[in-house]
């Protein structure tokens, strides 16, 4: 087991930690575990590129603990009406539909190298941004409805665009055996 994936199945861990803390009503410390977590990404995928340590595990085990994170947190806030529950409709069915693409891919006997997309790591910048902010706001009781309508909007669309690209390449892959266009 190498450093990155520890600090991954770590982050995988602080999500139960922040979903508690946020039912809870423990907003401050429900955005300080996050903002940890969000950090520990960033961390661990510079220790795998800069010194190499890049195993087939991680490969798995990064992706999803930022799915679980993000999605978990989604929920909790949408529970709460923190955040819109078309907004978390949104998140969690295009995670569904990717990891259910993929698992089919397999399934059929076609499995697919998901490679992230650039609008998808966007799309992941702005949800943990997103997520932070309405944390943020729940915590400090400060009160920026614009800032957050136009997060809303703005996670909406990238979250659409980014399934819609990943179900055209999954699509693509599945009649021809494999994923169409650009793997950024």
């Amino acid at each position: 087991m190498n450093l990155p994936n520890l600090i991954t199945i770590f982050r995988i861990l602080m999500v139960p930690l922040t979903v508690w803390l946020i039912i809870s009503h423990a907003f401050m410390l429900a955005f300080a575990v996050f903002l940890i977590a969000s950090l520990s990404d960033g961390v661990d995928g510079y220790l795998a590129r800069r010194f190499d340590w890049k195993t087939e595990l991680g490969a798995y085990l990064d992706p999803l603990a930022d799915k679980a994170l993000l999605v978990s947190i989604f929920v909790a806030l949408g529970i709460l009406s923190a955040i819109p529950a078309w907004l978390v409709i949104l998140v969690v069915t295009r995670d569904v539909l990717i990891v259910g693409a993929v698992i089919l891919s397999w399934l059929l006997a076609k499995p697919m190298a998901m490679q992230p997309l650039l609008v998808s790591k966007v799309n992941t910048v702005a949800q943990i941004g997103f997520a932070g902010i309405a944390l943020l706001v729940l915590g400090s009781k400060f009160n920026p409805e614009p800032m957050l309508t136009l997060g809303a909007i703005v996670v909406s669309i990238l979250t659409a665009g980014s399934g819609v690209l990943y179900m055209r390449q999954w699509l693509h892959h599945m009649a021809n055996g494999k994923a169409e266009g650009p793997k950024h």
